[in-house]
């Protein structure tokens, strides 16, 4: 598993495709939160708080990690090594926790800049230091773990799929599905009472706790849960290549 790790996050920074991802990530939130008009802007918000940063973060993790992942399966089917791997004395949970682990890091990776959007929010406070670091600090724990949960659907969707494209997209859209579309049907209170266990299969109900501050334990086990579903889903299908 160890060896698995080090080569995919080798195959991230040895060709800069992971650092070119974690700078776009950067300017992108740069200019969300700071520059273009729009109801992430903190300073049209007027408000010393990262929220809407938080807010913003899980869209573009919805794209990110797809393209982080969407290579880890498909492209190793695509390209026959998956074979060699097969080869190797090497059990295929060890491949799939080896490459999750290696999309999860980059993905952490690519929230640590926003450390200076925190220290600025901080510093812009009136009194400085007004800001609420308990939902900061419970967001940002959500967001690791929201940023896991995106990983696992992502190998997920890279075990189901022959080519890279393929990937991509399908994982866009499960985490889509997962994390809004979910939520908005249940939204429309068409179910009655299921609606409300409805909301709660979604990752966006576990996910809005955090941002309030609110590390609950039913919600660390939801995510927990979701992933490790999806690992080995993707465990059965790769063996089904084999």
């Amino acid at each position: 598993m160890i060896a698995i790790f080090k080569k995919e996050l080798w195959s991230y920074f040895g060709n800069w495709s992971a650092w070119l991802i974690i700078a776009a990530f950067s300017l992108i939130g740069t200019l969300f939160l700071f520059f273009f008009e729009n109801d992430s802007n903190i300073f049209d918000i007027g408000t010393a708080s990262l929220q809407s940063y938080f807010v913003l973060v899980p869209w573009l993790l919805m794209f990110i990690m797809p393209a982080i992942s969407m290579k880890t399966l498909a492209e190793e089917q695509q390209s026959g090594t998956l074979n060699w791997l097969f080869s190797q004395p090497i059990k295929i949970s060890e491949i799939i926790i080896g490459k999750f682990l290696s999309v999860w890091l980059v993905g952490v990776l690519c929230l640590v800049p926003s450390v200076i959007y925190l220290y600025t929010v901080y510093v812009l406070g009136v009194p400085e230091g007004n800001i609420d670091l308990g939902a900061t600090y419970g967001s940002y724990f959500g967001l690791i773990i929201l940023t896991a949960v995106f990983s696992a659907v992502g190998i997920l969707a890279s075990s189901l799929s022959q080519n890279q494209i393929m990937a991509y997209l399908l994982g866009v859209f499960m985490c889509f599905i997962f994390y809004f579309g979910i939520e908005q049907l249940a939204s429309y209170k068409l179910l009655g009472g299921v609606d409300y266990v409805l909301s709660n299969l979604g990752f966006y109900q576990h996910f809005l706790a955090f941002t309030r501050g609110l590390i609950d334990a039913k919600d660390v086990f939801y995510f927990i849960l979701v992933i490790v579903i999806c690992l080995f889903l993707a465990k059965i299908f790769v063996e089904k290549k084999k």
